[in-house]
């Protein structure tokens, strides 16, 4: 399990293992990380965990978030990463393998009018079919088969599981409304800077959303998420930062 180590200066003040999928840091008390001091803002920053990856975003603090010496306003979290906060460090600890690296770390998709930058849906793939069946095995003419029974058929390879489809979503109002973007990233960002963004995570098992800034939390199929990251099923209606949106898988 990672875990964050809260120091100042040589002193280390305690480790907090990261067991939720969002860990507030700021000067307000019910942050989860609470550090009483002026260069610290109500809400300064969040660690979003999924599954073995975490990254970390500002919330658009006064003095800034810092990574290793640079400033950051998202990133991707490494063990060994050392975040600091005016005069005190986090230091980011995980042994466990990560499922996903930084170039995998989309920037939020802005959702104002205009400004969203979707791709155009590239060429359609052509998907292979199935080979052939294999014809049944035919009796030698040397070998009869005895009356009554029938030749034993040709064993058939079990068949490999298949994909999960690729997940996109569909801007439903707002002056960005029918268009579309495939949740190719294994993070996505959507939202608002500083006032609601939220985290859609691809796994091998499904798409999870997650709730990373702002006062109100989003609102799939007209109720409010919680903390936890929610899994989301095909035709989910999203509403994000006063914009709704379909997840739909595409086949």
């Amino acid at each position: 399990m990672a875990k964050l180590i809260l120091s100042m200066e040589t002193t280390v003040l305690k480790e907090i293992p990261l067991t939720k999928e969002r860990i507030t840091i700021g000067r307000k008390p019910h942050t989860d990380i609470q550090i009483d001091n002026l260069a610290i803002s109500g809400e300064h920053a969040v660690v979003i965990t999924i599954l073995n990856d975490s990254f970390l975003e500002d919330l658009g603090s006064t003095n800034g978030t810092f990574v290793n010496g640079q400033s950051v306003k998202k990133h991707f979290l490494v063990n060994g990463d050392t975040i600091e906060l005016g005069k005190y460090r986090l230091k980011y600890v995980s042994e466990v393998p990560q499922q996903t690296s930084s170039a995998d770390f989309e920037k939020t998709m802005i959702l104002r009018p205009g400004a969203a930058k979707m791709p155009a849906p590239g060429p359609a793939t052509a998907v292979p079919s199935a080979p052939p069946a294999a014809p049944a095995a035919a009796v030698p003419a040397h070998m009869s088969t005895s009356p009554g029974m029938a030749p034993s058929p040709p064993s058939v390879a079990p068949a490999a599981a298949p994909a999960m489809p690729l997940g996109a979503i569909q801007i439903l109002s707002g002056g960005n409304a029918g268009k579309e973007m495939e949740l190719t990233k294994t993070l996505t960002t959507l939202g608002k800077p500083g006032v609601q963004v939220a985290v859609i995570a691809r796994r091998p098992h499904g798409y999870f959303i997650t709730h990373v800034e702002g006062a109100s939390f989003p609102v799939v199929n007209g109720k409010a998420l919680s903390t936890q990251a929610h899994q989301l099923v095909d035709h989910d209606v999203i509403e994000l930062a006063g914009v709704k949106m379909e997840f739909f898988l595409k086949s």
